[in-house]
């Protein structure tokens, strides 16, 4: 993986000024779109679509400061159709106009090429196991929210907060097959994994397909599958938060699996009376690389 990150900056670079098709990049590099964004973004810390934004912001401000073309020229060579949608993005990149910047000099923001290496230092202990899981379906209340990286997600504690006692326990006698107890569920995000962006929470519960759904309840089909699964004991929500970061750090460019579209999972298998320490699984859904 840290290989195919390398190459796809190298090739990045290579085509500065063209559009990337993502997926036959992934493909030609032996891996998939949405696990090449989500490595991306957990290790560089921004979205793909950021740092290839910075890096022609950083190429294009020296043509604009040699002033060897006009503006214009300098936009659609960068693809911006126009100076104005050009100027938008140079100035939320340096903090200056490309007029300013060619008439002073500056100031420039400029963003380094990126290159990937793998440091295995042994910080973060992973107990992990590959489970073969059959079709289930997720039943629960869903709700978007935003993603938040670190600490608390208000949002989310609003979500299940709003839930009265009694619904708690139904929907854990609902519950049928294994991830077992309530749930935390996470659907539909950003393949880059930016922070701000909204994906589907669903506070509930893992049933068989035969399974009855309740009206009153939304519901998530999970199809057949692999799961990698990470077991955390500690602060709570640091370490499980650590834990996830680790799996793109330490895990997935050690182990010859990859993430593959769906929902992760979060289940609660044991906490104390205030809930800063628990024990956690991460259900997080893979396929071989």
């Amino acid at each position: 993986m840290i290989a195919a990150l390398n190459r796809l900056v190298d090739l990045v670079e290579q085509h500065l000024t063209e559009e990337l098709d993502l997926g036959v990049l992934a493909r030609d590099l032996g891996t998939t779109e949405y696990h090449l964004r989500r490595m991306f973004s957990s290790l560089a810390g921004m979205p793909l679509s950021e740092y290839l934004r910075r890096r022609r912001m950083t190429v294009a401000a020296a043509e604009v400061i040699r002033a060897e073309y006009d503006l214009l020229t300098i936009a659609v060579r960068h693809g911006y159709g126009s100076a104005e949608a050009f100027g938008r993005a140079f100035r939320a990149v340096h903090g200056a106009t490309p007029g300013d910047v060619r008439r002073d000099g500056g100031p420039l923001r400029t963003q380094p090429q990126l290159r990937f290496r793998l440091t295995v230092e042994g910080t973060t202990p992973m107990t992990t196991r590959i489970v073969d899981h059959p079709a289930f379906r997720l039943i629960g209340h869903a709700t978007r929210v935003p993603l938040i990286h670190e600490g608390v997600n208000p949002h989310i504690q609003q979500h299940i907060t709003s839930l009265p006692p009694e619904e708690h326990l139904r929907l854990k006698s609902l519950s049928d097959t294994t991830p077992s107890g309530l749930l935390q569920v996470s659907d539909d995000l950003d393949p880059d994994n930016t922070e701000g962006s909204t994906l589907t929470y669903l506070h509930g519960v893992a049933v068989t397909p035969e399974t009855p759904t309740p009206n009153d309840l939304d519901a998530i089909e999970v199809p057949s599958g692999k799961w990698a699964v990470f077991r955390t004991t500690g602060p709570h929500p640091q370490t499980l938060q650590n834990t996830w970061a680790a799996t793109a750090t330490d895990w997935f460019p050690s182990n010859p699996w990859r993430l593959r579209p769906g929902p992760s999972m979060v289940a609660i298998l044991d906490h104390t009376a205030d809930f800063t320490t628990a024990t956690c699984e991460l259900w997080l859904p893979v396929e071989p690389a």
